[in-house]
């Protein structure tokens, strides 16, 4: 029976909510396009491939598609590449040493766990409008 009632509620509570998703509307009852930004993106500057820092200590940008690469803790498709291992071959970037250290400061025999998770750092830049306009400019430590 709880189970039956648990079903019901979230069915009531998601039902709306999924078909509100198909015909979204906005508070003066216009249609509103849902549209994800990400897919305009797709211009990766795979002829920058050292794309400039912006400001100091700032993680390297990743210069091409990312998409489809798994990254869990069981995998890690940036390694296949960026390892000291394979850097060479895939004429890739190799992966800084500070990746090696623990917390501690001391040198481990693999990645660290605490920076194997690439994507926490580490984005891909495309060359693109900016969605929002700013006035940022780099730091001038960093200016040519």
């Amino acid at each position: 029976m709880k189970k039956i009632l648990l079903m019901s509620l979230c069915l009531l509570i998601t039902g709306p909510a999924m078909a509100a998703k198909d015909a979204m509307k906005s508070l003066r009852a216009q249609s509103l396009e849902v549209q994800d930004p990400a897919q305009k993106l797709k211009n990766y500057p795979r002829e920058n491939l050292n794309q400039p820092l912006s400001y100091i200590q700032q993680p390297p940008l990743i210069p091409h598609q990312i998409r489809g690469y798994q990254i869990d803790r069981k995998a890690n498709k940036c390694l296949s590449c960026h390892s000291f291992k394979n850097f060479q071959r895939y004429d890739a970037t190799k992966i800084s040493v500070s990746h090696f250290l623990n917390r501690d400061s001391q040198a481990l025999a693999d990645v660290s766990p605490r920076r194997y998770f690439c994507l926490q750092c580490h984005v891909p830049q495309v060359k693109a409008k900016p969605l929002v306009e700013n006035s940022f400019q780099p730091t001038a430590a960093l200016k040519k």
